[in-house]
């Protein structure tokens, strides 16, 4: 199926955004929006920011333009090379770099609002949902969770907490493929939607606008605020 229909907001204060696709073109323009602002101003900017648009992630992302390929290994080292060609200063770099897991979270239905556990229940317009699994079906830790956390604090954009019912299976995003491939810290979050998969998906409006607020704020102030951990 295929929907013949533009994407619109819709609500009775158009707060939510219906669309095809937005499963997961909504991250790659939230988080163009955030790259492009925090390259209006680059004079206190000590690292690379990056982002990375990969195809094929709903088909295993194995591929030479998924997550599973060399791709983001070899970015990182060619763009480390053109700094310093020392393998060693490539090892460091990595082990100091940070990445954002960025894939759209299921909200809970009004329908099944068994599937989720009652305190994690992702809804629209609450913020980008933190994802967690203790089988690393989500590449989010302790470390990662709480820098993320902090960010979204500075940032003054709320984030929801998702984690998946002990009964129930749990899908997974591209995080954990790239963090054991290439050996680099990740969170995994998302901005919640319902309807995921389908011809048409849903998702509020607020959570577009905080999320875009929350990547432009990972990018100006991760370095100082990792600099500043003794963990």
């Amino acid at each position: 199926l295929a929907d013949t229909q533009p994407g619109a907001t819709w609500g009775a204060k158009n707060e939510f955004l219906s669309s095809p696709r937005l499963d997961n073109q909504i991250h790659c323009f939230t988080g163009l929006s955030a790259l492009l602002e925090h390259s209006k101003d680059l004079s206190s900017d000590t690292g690379v920011s990056m982002l990375i648009c990969f195809d094929h992630e709903e088909i295993g992302s194995s591929s030479t333009q998924g997550a599973d390929s060399p791709l983001m290994n070899e970015a990182i080292s060619r763009i480390v090379a053109c700094m310093n060609a020392d393998d060693e200063i490539l090892r460091i770099t990595i082990r100091n770099s940070f990445m954002v897991s960025a894939d759209v979270a299921h909200a809970i239905h009004p329908n099944y609002p068994e599937k989720h556990e009652k305190l994690h229940q992702p809804t629209l317009n609450k913020g980008t949902v933190i994802k967690t699994n203790s089988n690393q079906r989500y590449a989010t830790n302790l470390e990662t969770g709480l820098l993320l956390r902090e960010i979204a604090s500075r940032a003054d954009a709320p984030v929801q907490e998702f984690v998946v019912r002990n009964d129930c299976p749990c899908g997974s995003t591209i995080g954990p493929i790239t963090a054991s491939r290439v050996g680099i810290r990740t969170v995994d979050l998302g901005i919640p939607s319902l309807s995921m998969h389908s011809i048409r998906e849903t998702m509020g409006v607020m959570d577009v606008t905080s999320n875009i607020q929350l990547f432009t704020k990972f990018y100006t102030d991760f370095g100082s605020l990792d600099r500043s951990c003794s963990f």
